[in-house]
């Protein structure tokens, strides 16, 4: 299975490809964008994640990493990709989720509605059973987020950085949805 395109009422998520790498370079350069995941990036950096992000694809059936667009303008990128590390739990049946957006779209409620489709697309396209997001605990926004979409705080965790950013002593935050919980939700 191939990626599929998604589409919201504002959105078109497509599979991201090298068409993007422009947009990938500008909002990795964005000091705002990069606060709560690291140093900005170069171009050169930038240019292998993005080999990286293509590669998510291939890893699942239907997983990968979407570019989101707003009438054919480039507003930030969308994931949902296998669990990495061996404390995120099995990687059969669940993803996930992840979202980075272009500064100037923020507060549109573009996060959300894009996150809301992939968790749709998760549940009901690709049969998972559970997504999940990670975020520094001082990342109040992208907590938001996850919140809104129905996304619920299940543990507060502390990885070892070797260089950890402002606010990383208060931990990272996971939220989860399971298809139950998002059918249920919807139902109701």
């Amino acid at each position: 299975m191939t990626q599929a395109t998604l589409r919201t009422a504002r959105l078109v998520l497509v599979p991201l490809a090298d068409e993007h790498l422009a947009g990938e370079i500008a909002l990795d350069a964005d000091a705002q964008v990069m606060r709560f995941l690291g140093p900005v990036r170069s171009a050169e950096e930038v240019r292998g994640l993005h080999r990286r992000r293509l590669a998510v694809a291939g890893q699942a059936p239907g997983l990968g990493f979407w570019a989101g667009l707003v009438e054919g303008e480039f507003v930030g990128w969308w994931l949902l990709e296998p669990p990495q590390r061996a404390d995120q739990g099995p990687v059969v049946g669940q993803a996930e989720l992840g979202y980075r957006l272009v500064r100037r779209w923020w507060r549109w409620g573009l996060a959300s509605e894009g996150a809301r489709e992939l968790i749709r697309h998760g549940f009901v396209d690709l049969g998972l059973r559970r997504i999940f997001a990670e975020t520094m605990a001082v990342n109040v926004a992208s907590r938001a987020t996850m919140a809104a979409v129905g996304m619920r705080h299940v543990r507060t965790f502390h990885q070892s950085w070797s260089d950890p950013l402002p606010g990383a002593e208060q931990g990272e935050v996971e939220y989860e949805i399971t298809r139950e919980q998002w059918v249920a939700s919807a139902a109701g």
